[in-house]
């Protein structure tokens, strides 16, 4: 196993690897920038760098001090959490050409399946269905007016790069159309490099359900079942379980064989998810496929006792992964409420500031994966989230009663947070039953208001 890595993050991700990196006897660097000086990462990894100022674009998206800081310290290896670099082909080939192994998926895996209409090719051609849409970039209004003819309104036009619902636009007819498509390009421009866009037919509330994969260098991948992702408001998930309440077992089997195919047909390698969306009929389409851990990879964890993260260190060590496909069994549900440090009753407004008073909730079926503490200041220039409540429980139900608890017993102040939106879910009718879809919040507001 490697003796010492780097961990090209921070936060709640990068306490998360320093953990999984302890038990399995590896020694830690922590980069940091400026603002990030008093962050737990920081004090728990075995060394640590500052990398620059508190902007991203200084400190963790700079490849340059992050490749120095690594060459200073003499790791063998780096781990990119989620977000900054972590689905950068390019600082994954940096990281190969510097004899560095980078834990994550190759650079070719990266560069394919980040954007979106290779991907989306790729995973036709593999056979997996996909959202009837454009065969390529959308070059002008005239050729995005003529698909839209196509195929129907209501539209989608989405980037090809990056994700997170920026360069998304929902239109539902021509007029709505023109004016998106300059306004989604110039959107995709700003935040990725790449003003590309195309255009799919938009799922009225479908579920957003991903599959997560983890695969070795030798050709052996396998599925650790389902997420449901659908509640989440402006594309932004904030609350994943597992398994979904929307699948029967036909159901999951089919998404599951489904996501080994694709996966298998790029040769991937680490962890990743295939992301699919679910019609009320029951049909499902290829969205997406994130290179990367994900954020909500606990649940995940809870429900089949299987530690990701230790997995992509196995695997990009050069080990065989040794976990059987028809080995892996789910037990139980799994719930994760992300706390943002947003004022979730004042239209999600962020809300930085000093943590004065703290406790965190805990007790039998309580995971809280955070990296905050009495008197951490929450800086303004990095996401938002604070942590990841996680409960489990022998069914959904029970799952759902430990996490009303949990949420009752965080306390965080006297900045704003999402737990009194949790709450409410937590005590919504349709979510109680199961009934959501990916318009789920935006409808419970509405409902409120």
């Amino acid at each position: 196993m490697f003796s010492k890595i780097l961990i090209a993050n921070r936060g709640e991700i990068a306490l998360r690897i320093i953990r999984a990196c302890r038990e399995l006897g590896i020694r830690t660097v922590a980069v940091y920038s400026e603002a990030d000086k008093n962050s737990l990462h920081v004090r728990f990894a075995d060394e640590a760098v500052c990398i620059g100022r508190p902007a991203s674009a200084n400190s963790y998206l700079n490849i340059p001090a992050i490749i120095s800081a690594a060459e200073i310290t003499d790791v063998e290896a780096i781990h990119p959490g989620y977000g900054f670099l972590a689905e950068n082909s390019h600082f994954a080939e940096i990281c190969e050409s510097c004899k560095i192994t980078f834990i994550g998926p190759t650079p070719k895996n990266i560069r394919l399946m980040g954007d979106k209409m290779a991907a989306r090719s790729a995973m036709q051609k593999a056979g997996l269905p996909i959202i009837n849409g454009s065969a390529s970039i959308i070059k002008n209004k005239e050729e995005a007016l003529k698909i839209a003819k196509t195929i129907g309104y209501p539209i989608i036009i989405k980037a090809t790069a990056g994700g997170g619902g920026k360069g998304m636009r929902i239109c539902h007819n021509d007029l709505t159309l023109v004016s998106s498509l300059m306004t989604a390009q110039a959107e995709a421009e700003a935040n990725f490099g790449n003003p590309s866009v195309y255009i799919e037919k938009y799922i009225v509330k479908p579920r957003h359900i991903e599959i997560q994969i983890l695969g070795d260098k030798y050709g052996h991948i396998v599925h650790l079942g389902e997420r449901d992702c659908s509640i989440q408001r402006k594309h932004q998930k904030l609350l994943e379980e597992s398994p979904s309440p929307g699948l029967d077992d036909k159901l999951r089997k089919r998404l599951g064989e489904a996501a080994l195919k694709g996966a298998k047909s790029v040769g991937y390698v680490s962890a990743g998810t295939i992301e699919f969306l679910l019609d009320k009929s029951g049909n499902f389409y290829f969205m997406e496929m994130n290179t990367r851990i994900q954020v909500e990879h606990p649940v995940t964890e809870m429900v089949t006792g299987i530690d990701l993260i230790k997995e992509q260190f196995r695997v990009a060590f050069g080990e065989h992964l040794k976990i059987q496909q028809d080995k892996i069994q789910t037990k139980g549900v799994a719930i994760e409420c992300r706390i943002n440090a947003e004022d979730s009753e004042n239209n999600f407004m962020p809300c930085p500031g000093k943590i004065e008073s703290l406790y965190l909730p805990g007790g039998p079926g309580v995971r809280v994966d955070t990296h905050i503490y009495s008197g951490y200041e929450v800086p303004p220039h990095y996401d938002s989230l604070l942590a990841k409540l996680i409960t489990y429980g022998n069914n959904r139900q029970q799952a759902i009663k430990i996490m009303q608890r949990a949420l009752n017993e965080f306390h965080i102040a006297p900045i704003k947070t999402t737990i009194p939106f949790h709450i409410k879910v937590m005590e919504n009718p349709l979510f109680l039953k199961g009934d959501f879809s990916t318009h789920f919040v935006n409808e419970m507001l509405e409902t409120v208001i």
